[in-house]
């Protein structure tokens, strides 16, 4: 009896990532975005392009401006890109917005070095540590996504009513 074994190798490509810098003037953007391509690696990203725009303030729906954000979503479906990372804290609003004009996954310079932290850590209670810390940012940017029908016990509304005690 012959027996023979099939082996597939599977190459594993890297998440494809742009960078997105939004200059306000209050610090050094350029510095700054070197910093976040060397966090993007470090997190296993590779880091395809980045795009630059200078706002005197930042859009409070979007961050960018809307034909700043047309481009990205261009760039991203020609360039097959499958992460956003903003070199910026992002709003749940913003991240959602952002999200469904270029169907593409983006995050913030916040959420990408968790992210390192929790590749990084070893121990399971260095583990635990940055999953908590990962889940308590997550937590607001949640919304929408099912977290409506769910009391803080993590009980539906519908049974909250039977756990009340009546006191005189």
């Amino acid at each position: 009896m012959e027996i023979f074994m099939e082996y597939t190798i599977t190459e594993v490509q890297p998440v494809r990532a742009l960078l997105v810098e939004v200059d306000t003037g209050g610090y050094d953007a350029e510095a700054s975005l070197a910093e976040l391509f060397e966090l993007a690696q470090s997190a296993g990203a590779e880091a395809v392009a980045s795009i630059s725009q200078k706002l005197q303030r930042l859009d409070p729906a979007t961050c960018v401006g809307s034909g700043k954000l047309d481009e990205i979503r261009d760039y991203c479906q020609a360039e097959e890109i499958d992460l956003i990372i903003f070199d910026l804290e992002l709003s749940p609003v913003q991240i959602r917005n952002i999200e469904q004009v270029t169907d593409v996954r983006v995050i913030d310079r916040t959420m990408l070095i968790l992210d390192i932290f929790a590749l990084r850590a070893k121990s399971r209670e260095g583990k635990i540590q940055v999953e908590l810390a990962q889940l308590k940012y997550m937590m607001p940017r949640l919304t929408g996504k099912g977290t409506q029908d769910v009391t803080s016990r993590g009980q539906k509304p519908v049974t909250v009513g039977r756990n009340l005690k009546v006191s005189d």
